[in-house]
């Protein structure tokens, strides 16, 4: 298969490694310093495979328009309104973003969304999430994930952090919470802390190339798919 790379830093070079020794070409590749070239770049690819930054969807949403091709997108950090442009390059192309393409994060997903109505009434909730000291948006898009699971509806009001005298916790509330340091690739906590007990439920991620992995098996099935956003969840558990 053939791909088009946007992003050559540690996410981008372990997909170009990985994509290459499974005998999948890179027949193009780009980052901040040559993404003005991307405009002048044929349709040559069977996906578009994007982990770059924010900077980079107009030129990224440019190609996807003039081509048609699939679009296979971890970047995180965007803007309400940069999302949507993203996702309304479906009228176009086939596109899938995730903002974790692990298949345990994806369960991690299925299960907060089957227990969460059970627990809300009674339960406090709080998501803490950990990262490598040179991860640049807080929190991070998995946690992100891990708040719609929890709550589709938005009926709960998201507390970054909390400093100083901010009073009781209302019951309205879900406290996110933002670790930055070392090299941790990933860790996510979801704890429901109830009367007399608490249900913790994490995931760890060991390193990135379980992302990676699982954004080459999700460009492999998009590959030749109608034109249309789909759903990591969906396609993982065949709905």
């Amino acid at each position: 298969m053939k791909f088009v790379l946007i992003g050559q830093g540690r996410m981008g070079s372990l997909i170009a490694q990985t994509a290459q020794a499974a005998g999948d070409e890179i027949v193009a590749s780009f980052d901040v310093h040559n993404i003005d070239q991307l405009a002048s770049l044929g349709r040559v690819a069977d996906v578009v495979i994007d982990f770059s930054n924010p900077a980079s969807l107009d030129a990224v949403c440019g190609y996807v328009r003039s081509t048609g091709t699939a679009l296979v997108s971890g970047t995180t950090g965007y803007a309400p309104e940069q999302k949507q442009k993203l996702l309304s390059l479906g009228r176009v192309a086939p596109v899938l973003w995730s903002a974790n393409y692990s298949v345990g994060v994806a369960v991690f997903c299925r299960v907060l969304s089957q227990i969460s109505d059970t627990l809300k009434a009674d339960f406090d909730i709080e998501i803490v999430e950990t990262h490598h000291n040179q991860k640049v948006d807080a929190p991070s898009g998995t946690a992100k994930l891990l708040l719609q699971a929890i709550d589709p509806e938005g009926k709960l009001r998201p507390v970054y952090g909390r400093e100083g005298n901010c009073g009781a916790r209302s019951k309205d509330e879900i406290g996110i919470h933002a670790l930055r340091g070392g090299t941790v690739a990933g860790e996510h906590s979801v704890h429901f802390f109830g009367p007399d007990e608490e249900l913790e439920i994490t995931h760890k991620a060991a390193s990135r190339q379980i992302f990676v992995i699982g954004a080459l098996h999700m460009a492999r099935l998009l590959a030749g798919k109608p034109a249309g956003v789909y759903d990591l969840q969906k396609i993982l558990f065949g709905e």
